[in-house]
């Protein structure tokens, strides 16, 4: 091999020796989404030659004895089982959409609570026994250092894609579609905001009321900032330089700069008067519509490093939050990705290079869950494209359909996510009780993802 995945001829199996058909398709990675992605494509008939680094090289992340395939660098849960939890939801749809990740957890589970947690060896080389066994994947070892020419390709290199990779993207696609820092502020339910202790406005009452103003006075703000600095944050990675963009410092940096700081930061009150009083608050927190139906706002230049526990705690301290359900918990940390919005289609192509596809954290999701659900999508999307079909993802309402939804969903200031609910569109009827509603939505998911896959060319369907 080269060192840029072009060395090893088309149309050979390297396992039998035998002629084969020629190769289709080239995924690049063979994490949770490059496995998925090769999984779905080869049970539908597509060649796969599936490029990974480890063992001849590992990520900075990755451990120095890890699995070959699929491993999980973090933790190794794959959170809620409930389908009242969104991720709940986007597990049972993968599992009905036949996922190879979700069966190769499932099988490796081990006793968590509500939660889908796996024996991470376990798991690992389950994915890498039905990858290596499948008669249409072919398993190639090589550090790829540039994009390969073969076309389809899907790279699928993970949230740490660094180094000469990385750069050849950023020449492909403009350094500034390429981001290397995740600056994720928290998303809080509006259900559980109270609307009594805020008001809507914008600054200098441009653009109407768009935003939901928590106001703080001036001993709410101290003791806002003394509690933020006390708090316990997640530790730095090793391989995670804290070289933050000036523009998205995590608020507790911000706060160690001194008392006042964040007051003439994300907190500034300029603009705004707080109808109740007439005058201008000593400081504000700022939040953001985050969804067209306003379940979920975002707590605007909120990006934070504390332990979720520790942003529960501070974060109940600003009025109007005190009883906050987090959506998402703010974060700061290493991740590659894209501007996907500008640059992806519906079946995560490049809008310029219909032959060139992501899969997984570098299109801009954030979870193992995701990522694979990524890769799902993806592998059955590819595979209506190269049988001449016209790729049908599947629809909005389903969890699968929502987060590739999120991913074409226009934004000045695109950053990764989890599912969450707030990327579902509403429900036709009204209905009280989060609980309810939630399930509601997942009842409306699981019924309009089946009508999906009954209504698939059965030849493609599994």
């Amino acid at each position: 091999m080269n060192g840029d995945g072009r060395g090893a001829p088309a149309g050979r199996d390297r396992r039998s020796g035998s002629d084969a058909m020629p190769i289709q398709v080239t995924i690049i990675g063979a994490g949770l989404a490059g496995t998925e992605c090769a999984f779905q494509l080869a049970q539908r008939g597509i060649f796969i030659r599936l490029i990974e680094q480890k063992p001849l090289a590992r990520g900075p992340a990755q451990q120095p004895d890890g699995p070959q395939m699929a491993e999980l660098v973090c933790s190794n849960s794959f959170r809620s089982r409930a389908l009242s939890n969104a991720v709940g939801l986007l597990k049972e749809e993968m599992r009905r959409c036949r996922s190879l990740i979700i069966a190769a957890a499932d099988a490796s589970a081990v006793p968590a609570g509500g939660s889908l947690a796996v024996d991470r060896e376990a798991f690992a080389a389950e994915v890498t026994r039905v990858i290596g066994a499948h008669s249409k994947i072919d398993v190639i070892s090589d550090r790829v250092t540039r994009i390969p020419d073969s076309r389809p390709l899907v790279l699928a290199t993970g949230p740490l894609t660094g180094g000469e990779l990385a750069e050849d993207l950023a020449r492909l696609i403009g350094r500034e579609q390429l981001a290397y820092y995740d600056a994720i502020s928290p998303i809080v339910s509006d259900a559980s905001i109270d609307k009594k202790s805020v008001f809507k406005a914008s600054r200098y009452g441009k653009g109407g009321d768009d935003y939901l103003n928590c106001c703080l006075n001036e001993a709410q703000y101290l003791a806002f900032v003394n509690a933020l600095q006390e708090a316990d944050r997640v530790d730095r990675r090793p391989f995670e330089d804290e070289r933050y963009f000036e523009g998205c410092l995590p608020i507790e940096v911000l706060a160690e700069r001194g008392l006042r700081t964040l007051a003439f930061g994300p907190m500034k009150p300029v603009g705004l008067i707080d109808p109740r009083s007439g005058k201008r608050p000593y400081a504000v927190v700022q939040l953001r519509q985050e969804n067209q139906a306003a379940t979920a706002w975002n707590m605007v230049g909120f990006q934070t490093r504390m332990r979720h526990a520790d942003q529960k705690r501070v974060f109940a301290l600003i009025p109007g939050l005190e009883k906050a359900e987090f959506e998402r918990f703010g974060s700061v940390h290493r991740n590659t990705f894209i501007d996907a919005p500008k640059l992806l289609d519906e079946t995560l192509a490049f809008k310029t290079r219909g032959d060139l596809f992501l899969a997984g954290q570098i299109t801009g999701v954030e979870g193992y869950v995701e990522s694979a659900a990524s890769g799902l999508c993806l592998g059955i999307l590819l595979a209506e494209k190269l049988k001449g079909l016209t790729p049908r993802p599947p629809p909005a309402t389903t969890a699968l359909g929502a987060l590739l939804a999120y991913l074409r969903k226009p934004s000045d200031d695109f950053q990764p996510s989890n599912i969450t609910w707030s990327m579902f569109p509403s429900l036709a009827e009204k209905v009280l009780g989060k609980r309810n509603r939630r399930e509601a939505l997942a009842r409306r998911a699981l019924s309009d993802l089946q009508n999906w896959l009954n209504n698939r060319d059965p030849n493609l369907a599994l």
